[in-house]
């Protein structure tokens, strides 16, 4: 808003002497005129106040893209080479998305058709998936158990039951565990063995730290090559941000 200040004086036709910008260096009564002629030119000019705002929120977002950037740059090997992550879509694929997610959360839920729609119509996406449960007890347990299915049975179990999961409304115990992994012709008994793991303490423990350290608090976050996108972002839009960092790379 200061930038608007010489330009509004000058605009209303206000002569001070040189200096005369400094606040502190005016007198009582030279302040309240030059308080009252900004004043009045912002109130016969209120567009220039829509102006400025633009331009600040513009500078607030490229300074953010910027920080971002910077995010993805330094936490790379922990969101695309962990070694843990459950990786989908076509693992040599020239566009890499990671999605942090809870399937407790409703926008996770709405954007996980989306996003396997954008991995399979692609055909060039890499998709790694975090467990990054914020929603409570039953997000931790449903959670626990994807990862118990992925190191006790293997990557496709794990994703067998992470769609069971998203779609899932109930609670997540010792029964409905084993009623899940049976629907899916998966050993229950494997899976509640590993669900209170070191391991799997382990790596949740990895992604809530892996997050705070790239400002993350909410679900869905998406990756998609160095860009950030904090929260649900309907198929469109995710294709263009896919396209766009294709032509980039």
């Amino acid at each position: 808003m200061k930038a608007l200040f010489p330009a509004a004086l000058l605009a209303a036709g206000l002569a001070l002497p040189a200096g005369a910008l400094d606040l502190t260096s005016m007198s009582a009564a030279e302040r309240a005129a030059f308080r009252a002629e900004v004043r009045a030119y912002l109130m016969e000019n209120p567009e220039l106040i829509m102006e400025a705002v633009a331009v600040l929120e513009e500078r607030q977002q490229a300074q953010q893209t910027a920080d971002d950037v910077a995010l993805v740059k330094t936490n790379a090997d922990d969101l695309f080479e962990d070694g843990v992550s459950w990786v989908g879509g076509n693992p040599e694929g020239d566009v890499t998305i990671v999605e942090f997610v809870d399937y407790r959360c409703s926008y996770c839920r709405k954007a996980y058709p989306e996003v396997n729609q954008l991995v399979s119509d692609d055909g060039n996406i890499r998709l790694i998936l975090k467990e990054f449960p914020i929603l409570g007890e039953q997000s931790v347990a449903s959670s626990r158990m994807a990862l118990a299915a992925k190191l006790a049975l293997g990557d496709e179990a794990y994703k067998q039951v992470h769609d069971s999961l998203i779609a899932f409304r109930g609670e997540v115990n010792d029964i409905s565990v084993k009623a899940l992994a049976s629907d899916l012709g998966l050993d229950g008994d494997a899976i509640l063995a590993k669900m209170n793991a070191p391991e799997v303490d382990a790596i949740l423990a990895g992604n809530h730290a892996l997050a705070q350290r790239m400002q993350i608090s909410g679900t869905p976050t998406f990756v998609v090559g160095d860009q950030l996108l904090r929260g649900y972002l309907p198929y469109d839009g995710m294709q263009q941000v896919v396209e766009q960092v294709r032509d980039e790379g």
